[in-house]
Order: C-alpha cells, then sequence, then structure tokens
C-alpha cells in the first residue's frame, strides 16, 4: 500500500476531525481581514527607492508638490468669454479657497496679469467683476487669454471654448483621508455650480482625482470581482462535471483558501490597489486549479464502481504527487514577482503563492474528507462522451506529423506579433470609461491642455542667477526648443514673464517683448513683479528659496511611453550639446509611469529566467529523464509568446502587465504538462508504446485537463470586466496563454513525445 493510500485511509477516518481543524483554521485567518488597507496612493505603484519618484521626491522639496486638481469649464456653445461664463469662473475661483487642505488657486479670471500705467506696473486679476465689463474689455481680455504664452493652451483653451482652474494641496500625513475629504468637497461644490450654470459643463482631472480613482477602482474591484468569479467557476465546474455536490465540494476548497488568504492579509496589514486587488479572484481560480483533479478523479472512480470512500483513495493516489508538484511550480510562478519593481505585483505574487499553498492543503485535506462524507453519485455518462478524449488522442497520434508541422507554423506567425508590441503606460489611461475621472480627463486632453507634463528645474549655479540675462537666454533658448517640437503643446517658463515685464515697463512696447539686458535690472523686474501679486499668486512654485533655479514645465499631447522617455532623450541631448549643466533628467507623474513598466520588464526579466530555470530543474529531477524535462519546456513557453503575438496583432500595445504575464502564467500552465507527463511516464513504465501512452494518457487526464484549463479561462475573463488597464490586460492574456497552453498539451506536446521518446519503455 503506498503512503498515499494510508493517508488517504486516515483521512477518511478522522474526516470530521480534519473538517473541524481545516475550519478553525480558516476561522482564525479569516479574523485579520478586519485589517486589511486601500490606498489612493498612485505612487504605491512605485518603490521608495525607484529613481524618477525620488526625482520628484527631490523637485517637489524645491517647487511644491504636484498635488492638483483641475477643474475645466466649457459653456454649451460659443467661447467662455461672454459675462455668464467668466462669472461662473470667477464664482467658482472664490469657491474654490474653500476647498480643504487648497493653498493656491490658478485660474482663467484671477490670472495675474501685468500691464504699464505710465511709469507705474499694473498687476492685477485678468478678469474682475465680469457682469460689469464692456464688450470691448470682453474682446481685450479674450486677445490678451488666447495670445499670452503663459496661460494660452494651459489656464485657456486655444481656441477660447474652454477655461481651466487649477487647485494646488498640501496633504496631511493621513492623505488618503484627505484625498477622499478634498474630492467630496469638490463634486459637492461642482454639484451646486452645475445647478446654478446649467449651460455650463464642469469636468475635472489631475493628480487628487487620479489619487481617489484608485481608490474606487481597488475597492470597486474587491467588491464586484470576486462574487464575479465564483458564480462563473461554479456554472463552469457544475457544467463539465457534472455534479452538484462534487461542486459544492470545489467550492468549499476555493472559500477556504480565499477566506485564509484574505484573513492572513489582514494580519500582515497589507494594503491593496488596483493592481493587486485581484488577488482573491485569482487564489478562487487556482483553488479550482488543484482540486479539479482530484474530484474528477474521484467521480471517475464512482463511475467504475468504486465506492466513496475507496474513490476518494484511490484519487488521492492518482494525484497527490502531480498535484504536489504543480503548487511547488505555481509556487516559484508566483513568487518570481518579487523581481518586480513595482510593489504590488510582489504583494500579488506572494499572496497568490500563499493562497496556491493553502488550496494544496485543503485540497489534500478538506476536499477528501468532504468527498468521503457527501452522498455524491456516480456521473452518467452522455452518448459519445466516454470516447471524446479517445477520439482525440487517436487523432492525434494518427495526425502527429501534420500537427507538428502545422503547431511549428503557427506559433512562428503569431509570435512574430510581439514585434509590434509598443511597451507604454499612460497613467489616466489606467481607467475605462466607466469612471468619472476618465472621461472628464479625455475631456480636458482634446480640448484644453495636456495632461502629460515634463518637469525641468534649471539651473543657475548661484544665488540669485536666475536674474543673470547669459543664464535667461539659456533658459529662453531650450523652451524656444521645445516648443519647436510637434510632441509638446505648451511650456510654462520664467522667461515669459520676464519678456512681459520689459515689455511693461518700457510702456508696453510690443517690440521691447525681450529680455532684459542688465542683470540689476532683472533682478527689480522680478522683485517689483513679486511685491504687486496678489495672495496665493506668488513665484514661489517657479522658483527656488535662493533664486538659483527656476521651474519649466512642458505640457505635452497624448504620447506614449516611449514617444515621452524618446522625447526626454533628446532634450537631454541637446542640453548636453548646447546648455551643459542646465537641467537634469525631466521629472514629474508622466515620466515616472513611464519609465515603470520598462524598469518592470528589465528587473522581472532576471526573476523569470531563474524561476524558470528552477521549474525546468525539478520537471527534469522529477521526470529522471533530461529528455523528456526538456520536452516539457516547450509547450509551457510557447503559450505565451503566442498570447503577446497575438495582442501584437490585434491591439498594438501594453504596458504593465506585459512586463508580468509571462511569469505569472508560466506557473499557471505548467500544471496541465506535469499532470499529462505524468500520467504519460505511468503509462509507459507499465509497458505500453509512446503512441499507445498518448492514448491512454487522453483517456485518463484528458477531461481533467479540459475542465482545469476550462475553468482558469473563464476565472481570469473576469478580470476583464475590471475598470482597471493592468487587471484587466493581464486576465485576458493570461486567459489566451492557458488556452494556448491547452492546445500545445493536446495538439503539440504528444507529437514531440511519440517523435522523441521512441524506446519501447521507460
Amino acid at each position: 500500500m503506498s503512503i498515499f493510500s494510508r493517508y488517504a485511509e486516515s483521512l477518511i477516518r478522522f474526516r470530521w476531525l480534519v473538517i473541524i481543524g481545516c475550519t478553525l483554521v480558516m476561522l482564525t485567518a479569516m479574523a485579520g481581514a478586519r485589517f486589511i488597507g486601500v490606498t489612493n496612493d498612485y505612487r504605491s505603484m512605485f518603490d521608495r527607492d525607484n529613481p524618477q519618484i525620488a526625482l520628484l521626491d527631490a523637485f517637489e522639496s524645491v517647487y511644491w508638490t504636484s498635488n492638483t486638481a483641475l477643474i475645466a469649464i466649457a459653456p454649451d456653445s460659443g467661447t467662455v468669454f461672454t459675462h455668464a461664463s467668466l462669472r461662473a469662473m470667477e464664482d467658482l475661483t472664490e469657491a474654490s479657497w474653500q476647498v480643504p487642505y487648497s493653498t493656491r488657486i490658478d485660474s482663467l479670471t484671477n490670472y495675474a496679469h501685468s500691464s504699464a500705467e505710465g511709469d507705474e506696473l499694473i498687476v492685477a486679476p485678468l478678469v474682475e467683476d465680469a457682469l460689469s465689463l464692456e464688450q470691448a474689455d470682453l474682446a481685450e481680455i479674450e486677445r490678451i487669454a488666447t495670445t499670452d504664452n503663459d496661460i494660452a493652451g494651459r489656464l485657456v483653451s486655444l481656441d477660447g471654448t474652454v477655461a481651466g482652474l487649477t487647485i494646488s494641496f498640501t496633504l496631511p500625513e493621513n492623505s488618503d483621508a484627505a484625498v477622499a475629504e478634498i474630492t467630496d468637497f469638490i463634486g459637492d461644490m461642482l454639484n451646486q455650480h452645475r445647478t446654478e450654470n446649467p449651460s455650463i459643463g464642469y469636468y475635472v482631472t489631475g493628480d487628487i482625482p487620479l489619487n481617489r480613482t484608485f481608490a474606487d477602482a481597488t475597492d470597486r474591484d474587491l467588491r464586484t470581482l470576486a462574487p464575479l468569479v465564483l458564480l462563473v467557476i461554479t456554472v463552469v465546474a457544475f457544467i463539465l462535471l457534472r455534479s452538484a455536490l462534487a461542486t459544492a465540494a470545489l467550492l468549499a476548497v476555493v472559500i477556504f483558501s480565499v477566506n485564509t488568504v484574505m484573513g492572513s492579509a489582514g494580519w500582515l496589514r497589507t494594503v491593496f490597489n488596483p493592481a493587486n486587488a485581484g488577488v482573491p479572484v485569482i487564489v478562487m481560480t487556482m483553488a479550482i486549479a488543484h482540486s479539479v483533479h482530484i474530484v474528477d478523479s474521484f467521480l471517475t472512480a464512482l463511475k467504475r464502481g468504486l465506492s466513496r470512500e475507496q474513490a476518494v483513495i484511490d484519487s488521492l493516489n492518482t494525484n497527490a504527487w502531480p498535484v504536489f508538484l504543480t503548487t511547488a511550480t505555481t509556487i516559484i510562478g508566483f513568487l518570481s514577482l518579487n523581481g518586480s519593481d513595482s510593489p504590488p505585483f510582489r504583494v500579488l505574487g506572494n499572496l497568490v503563492a500563499l493562497g496556491v499553498f493553502c488550496a494544496f492543503l485543503f485540497s489534500a485535506t478538506l476536499l477528501p474528507a468532504l468527498l468521503a462524507i457527501l452522498p455524491i453519485k456516480p456521473r452518467k455518462a452522455r452518448n459519445g462522451q466516454s470516447t471524446v478524449f479517445d477520439r482525440l488522442g487517436a487523432f492525434v497520434v494518427a495526425r502527429r506529423r501534420l500537427l507538428l508541422l502545422g503547431s511549428s507554423f503557427t506559433a512562428i506567425v503569431l509570435s512574430a506579433g510581439i514585434f509590434l508590441l509598443d511597451l507604454t503606460d499612460n497613467w489616466w489611461t489606467y481607467f475605462d470609461e466607466r469612471y468619472q475621472f476618465r472621461r472628464d480627463t479625455d475631456f480636458v486632453v482634446e480640448n484644453l491642455t495636456g495632461i502629460q507634463t515634463l518637469e525641468y528645474s534649471l539651473e543657475s549655479g548661484r544665488e540669485g542667477g536666475i536674474a543673470d540675462p547669459v543664464f535667461l537666454q539659456r533658459v529662453d533658448r531650450i523652451a524656444e526648443w521645445f516648443r519647436d517640437q510637434p510632441e509638446v503643446l505648451h511650456v510654462q517658463v520664467l522667461t515669459d514673464v520676464m519678456k512681459r515685464l520689459n515689455m511693461n515697463l518700457h510702456g508696453d512696447a510690443a517690440d521691447q517683448f525681450r529680455l532684459p539686458d542688465d542683470p540689476e535690472l532683472a533682478a527689480q523686474y522680478l522683485l517689483l513683479y513679486e511685491l504687486s501679486l496678489p495672495f496665493g499668486q506668488d513665484l514661489n512654485n517657479r522658483i527656488n528659496v535662493g533664486k538659483s533655479a527656476t521651474r519649466m514645465t512642458v505640457t505635452l499631447h497624448s504620447l506614449t511611453a516611449g514617444e515621452q522617455r524618446a522625447l526626454d532623450a533628446r532634450a537631454q541631448a541637446w542640453v548636453a550639446e548646447n546648455s551643459p549643466g542646465l537641467t537634469r533628467d525631466a521629472s514629474g507623474i508622466s515620466i515616472a509611469f513611464a519609465h515603470l513598466a520598462q524598469r518592470n520588464i528589465k528587473s522581472m526579466f532576471t526573476s523569470t529566467v531563474t524561476a524558470m530555470a528552477l521549474i525546468s530543474l525539478i520537471l527534469v529531477v522529477v521526470f529522471r529523464s533530461v529528455r523528456l524535462g526538456a520536452i516539457s519546456l516547450i509547450p509551457n513557453f510557447i503559450p505565451a509568446a503566442l498570447s503577446l503575438g497575438l495582442w501584437g496583432y490585434l491591439v498594438g500595445k501594453v504596458g504593465l502587465a506585459g512586463s508580468v504575464m509571462t511569469a505569472f502564467a508560466f506557473g499557471i500552465i505548467v500544471d496541465d504538462t506535469i499532470h499529462f507527463l505524468s500520467h504519460y511516464l505511468k503509462a509507459r513504465r507499465e509497458g505500453c508504446t509512446a503512441e499507445n501512452a498518448v492514448c491512454r494518457t487522453f483517456n485518463s487526464v484528458g477531461h481533467a485537463l479540459w475542465t482545469n484549463s476550462a475553468v482558469l479561462a473563464a476565472g481570469f475573463l473576469v478580470f476583464a470586466t475590471s475598470g482597471f488597464e493592468v487587471s484587466w490586460t493581464l486576465g485576458m492574456l493570461v486567459a489566451l496563454t492557458i488556452g494556448f497552453a491547452l492546445s500545445a498539451d493536446f495538439l503539440l506536446l504528444p507529437p514531440l513525445l511519440i517523435a522523441l521518446d521512441r524506446r519501447n519503455k521507460l
């Protein structure tokens, strides 16, 4: 009697104690679920030592943080330069000072416009008391707003149809609560303004709304995906197993596994964001993957006439070792996510690995105990159903050369699509149109200004150096270089202010719109301007305290991550050649996300290769054959390449999801290969030829592999309902990979085995 048989007999003897013990373990772990946290900080996608985030932190320590909200207003028709629209913007500007934690308001109406009045410099809001303005005043305001480099394309659209208002914030230590408070206040404020101005549309975007949407997406996925996937796998499992009680036993393993993992996550004080909110969904799906083989073998044994107890023993004796192996390889695959440069994926990998381990434990304890208790009846075979996989096995053996050739050709053609993939990430497109943030952001990008920005700190090298005409000329040259680039929509820079001041203090003469030549005069201009600015409109966010550096903000059209990196690289090359030492690499949220996927691919490469090598070594040792171990790798490597290639043909771009998909999927799809090869080797060692061993394997494990893959694919397809791009892309790619993996195990692996394993007996 084998060790697995003796173990199964012990389980059956103490089945009620086993069920009670498993329940106590699950409930103890589940008590920690109340400590689970959800973050709304987009920075949770980055490591603390991420160089782009470190650069952003250094930048914000000089020029304030980038915590902003941009509100756009758009009348139903015409321009914003009407009494009603400008009055609405004035009211909104005044009301925005009441938003919690606000420190600065910049809008079309309160823009500090400078002009000359005799020998005096007058700095005043561009719009004051809109309802009292004459038509000539409105026309002059429109002329100034749409031609001023500082605000045209930033606070007002170039065609004058949309105006903008930016609120800057200083957040407290508990930023999550503050973000919720701010966004709720802005939502209520805009609802009131919509009621008062029904002919004007209001749209909100920016860092603060982005953070809130991160939290909303996380909460939504945690609440909706898990119940949906539970329903899906229940239906699929019931259809394929055709046994309500057997399906119930499967669901018990699923629920116990998920509750244990999520409770453990709470005890560990885990904080979720949208990138790892799918942990319960993945654990549910993986729990099915282990238990379905045990249940399918159990039902097959019942159909052969064995009692429930004997069927449990037979099932464990057949599946315990393959299930253990698949558990080990799957855990290795998910643990390889610890090589990710993005912390949420490390959390995802570790928790799913824990979930796979829990699923194995409950599949090896709770599930057999339940199968021994529940009055499950043998399923009745439908006409022809019992021969489906026999016929498939015979077909594969008979057409093995054609299948090998066809599979190879298909793999080459589909894999070529990988070269069409553009690795890109845009932070606002992480969310689909069901989120108001995405709809509002799309409107702002299309009608007012860009959301992607490159931030630069331009260094003069000495205190007070920003007034040096030589430095100002260097700044002006790089600003003009950016304006000449087709990717650039707007450049906000100090030299535009200095040119306007020089013109103002020369009687507003148009030919004096240039930089001052005298450093003392330039310093006086700047000081006079700063003293004239109203509260909340100072230049602290544009120049540093020592006046040795100034900020330049480059607003972009909608660019891919690669295009952003390329533009910054061109800028650095231009600076190195024309103005060495003027600035460092670009900073900002957009460029940080633009580098994230690229960094993640580099960081994941080593860990993925290491995981694959370790899994390969395990397979070689387990199968006691370098040849068979090598053969087993082919149907495991190819599916990921096929799914990415097909994605390249159909979609053409992939972001963070693509950088972790291979490692993510490899640990999953190797399971079916292990089950297939385990049964194949058993048949070979019992004296079967390679052809007969393939047919016998299809008969014994074909239905279980089909059921397992169908449930896994259905579970991951649920991610397609997520509104977070990383989640739904990852789900779709993994589901595709599982489908290709099943095809490879059925149509490619058997011909390879027959071709390369021709010895009579192993």
